[in-house]
This record gives C-alpha cells, sequence and structure tokens, in this order.
C-alpha cells in the first residue's frame, strides 16, 4: 500500500483536475454540445491548465525557483500560483464563458478564489496541500452537478470523496504536508465551491 499510494499524489496532481472537471462536465451534458466543441474545450483546457503550466514550471526548475513539480517548500509556490491566477482568469473571461458553460465557469472562478486563498497562505508562510485544495473542489463539483442535472447517481460522488481520502493519506505517506497542511487544503478547495454553488445549483 505504502508503495501505491504515491502513485494518487501524481495521477491526482492539481494540473490534471481541471482537465478531468472538464471531462465530467462535457460527457453529462453530452447533448449540449457538439463533438468538435468538445475537442476544443479539451484542448483549450489541456494547453492553459497543462501545457502551459509545465513549460513554466521546466523555466523554474531551469532558473533553480523551483526543485520538485510537487512545489515541496512555501517559497517555491509564489510564482506558479500567480500564474495559475492569471490562467484562470484567462478562462473564465475568453474561454469557458458564462453564457455558454455556465457550471464549468463556475467552478473555474471558484478555483481561481481558491489559488488566491492558497496564494494569501503562503504570503503568511503557511502552506496548504495544493491536492487536497484540487481534489475537494473537483467533489464538490461533481457533487453539485450531480444535483443540479438530477442524475441521481451517487457514484461518482462516493468514488471521489474515496479518492480525497486516498490523496490526504498519500501526502501525508510522503511527508509532503502535516494533518494541519492537509486541512487547511480541504477548507480552501471546499469554499469557494459552496459559495459558487448557490449561484448556479
Amino acid at each position: 500500500m505504502k508503495k501505491v499510494l504515491p502513485l494518487f499524489s501524481y495521477i491526482l496532481h492539481p494540473i490534471f483536475i481541471s482537465l478531468y472537471a472538464t471531462l465530467f462536465y462535457l460527457f453529462y451534458k453530452d447533448d449540449v454540445f457538439s463533438t468538435n466543441e468538445k475537442y476544443f474545450v479539451l484542448i483549450q483546457i489541456l494547453v492553459i491548465n497543462i501545457i502551459v503550466p509545465v513549460l513554466f514550471y521546466l523555466l523554474l526548475r531551469s532558473t533553480g525557483h523551483v526543485k520538485s513539480i510537487m512545489l515541496s517548500q512555501t517559497s517555491e509556490r509564489t510564482i506558479p500560483l500567480i500564474l495559475q491566477c492569471f490562467l484562470y482568469i484567462l478562462l473564465v473571461k475568453r474561454s469557458i464563458v458564462i453564457t455558454r458553460y455556465p457550471e464549468l465557469h463556475f467552478f473555474f472562478l471558484a478555483a481561481l478564489f481558491s489559488t488566491i486563498l492558497a496564494l494569501v497562505c503562503v504570503l503568511f508562510k503557511t502552506k496548504a496541500s495544493l491536492h487536497m485544495v484540487a481534489i475537494s473542489g473537483l467533489t464538490i463539483f461533481v457533487i453539485g452537478l450531480n444535483i443540479h442535472l438530477q442524475l441521481h447517481n451517487p457514484y461518482w460522488p462516493a468514488l471521489l470523496i474515496l479518492l480525497s481520502g486516498i490523496v490526504a493519506s498519500s501526502r501525508l505517506e510522503m511527508n509532503a504536508h502535516t494533518s494541519r497542511e492537509i486541512l487547511i487544503g480541504l477548507f480552501v478547495g471546499i469554499m469557494p465551491q459552496l459559495l459558487f454553488l448557490y449561484l448556479w445549483l
């Protein structure tokens, strides 16, 4: 189990959560979007939320600003989090617009606020688990979408709650975070999603 747990830290790395949320959203609103539109949205998410951050990480690593993609040191988080804020703003202003993708728009808007809160934590020398911020935010989004679309499917929310626990265990097992940092990440991820849930549920 100790060898398996760290895998979840990579599979459910915060950089991939936006893609997972978008895939879930497009799959369950299948009849609303054409195949070409789905591909177009997924390519945008892939470029803006995965490729750009990875390239930026490689740049930061080559200049010695970060040591690991896990951003284990609090001081390493400032620049990547600021970049992530700008990328989320780009998404909600230009790509995932409220008129076309209302639920997904609010997911990314809440993710922006979670990122800002994580940045505030860094400024106060406090380390929040970004893994927990991401997976807990996704969990609330899926639960909200499940209610909003009247899917009556308890399996996805149950799976994501289970995965949240596994991710927390993984981060603790890797000595990447303390229990306090896990709880801070959980709070930072959940609260903005819950607040924005009232706007579209």
